[in-house]
């Protein structure tokens, strides 16, 4: 009786085990078939993929060893496996240009900027404004700023704010400055009218006179 009451309770707690098996098998095989598999793919093309990316951009460049521009953009991507190497600002950019005490020249911005690196060629597109020491603003919707030959031109329609007059045209070349420029065709120019009235008399002009009554 003793070995037949062993062998059926080793009979039982194998019957048990097999059970319990069973059961986690069939859970784990249920979770499985519900989860999702995600494949993630691979790049096609590394040179679409930036090999850098920084945000809050605020740097320095120099030119033969002097400090030439400060660059402040809040996005800047690096493709360095392209074919021409370039880098991109996708959400703006604004470059300041120094002098040899480094003092500001001009001002340039856009909205977008792409600097080709083995040309040393920036475009800048939408929105693009530059000011230089003269108090003049140039508007334009793309430039080319060309840093070996210390050149900024431009085929797109461009608006000149003086402090005298408003010019317009198509398509112009300038130095870095920008102060020494030509419109490839000048389609207007507006002179700036300014108030030349002496403040003293232009008081006096606002205050109407007193009303004289006849006595009778």
């Amino acid at each position: 009786m003793t070995k037949q009451t062993d062998t059926d309770r080793r009979f039982i707690a194998a019957s048990r085990w097999g059970i319990v098996a069973f059961l986690v098998f069939t859970v784990l095989w249920a979770g499985c078939s519900r989860s999702k598999n995600e494949v993630v793919k691979g790049f096609d093309d590394a040179a679409e993929v930036p090999t850098l990316r920084t945000l809050d951009v605020m740097t320095l460049i120099s030119d033969s060893g002097v400090t030439r521009y400060r660059i402040k953009a809040p996005e800047w991507l690096i493709f360095e496996n392209a074919k021409e190497p370039y880098w991109y600002f996708p959400q703006g950019l604004h470059v300041e240009k120094f002098d040899s005490v480094f003092a500001t020249e001009a001002l340039i911005q856009g909205d977008t900027a792409t600097y080709f690196k083995n040309k040393q060629l920036w475009r800048l597109d939408k929105n693009v404004r530059i000011e230089n020491m003269k108090e003049e603003t140039f508007l334009t919707s793309q430039i080319f700023w060309d840093q070996r030959k210390r050149e900024i031109y431009s085929d797109s329609f461009i608006h000149i704010e003086t402090p005298d007059e408003v010019i317009e045209g198509y398509g112009f070349t300038s130095n870095e400055q920008m102060t020494r420029y030509k419109i490839r065709r000048t389609s207007g120019i507006f002179p700036i009218k300014r108030d030349t009235v002496p403040a003293d008399s232009a008081q006096i002009d606002s205050v109407a006179p007193p009303v004289q009554t006849k006595k009778p």
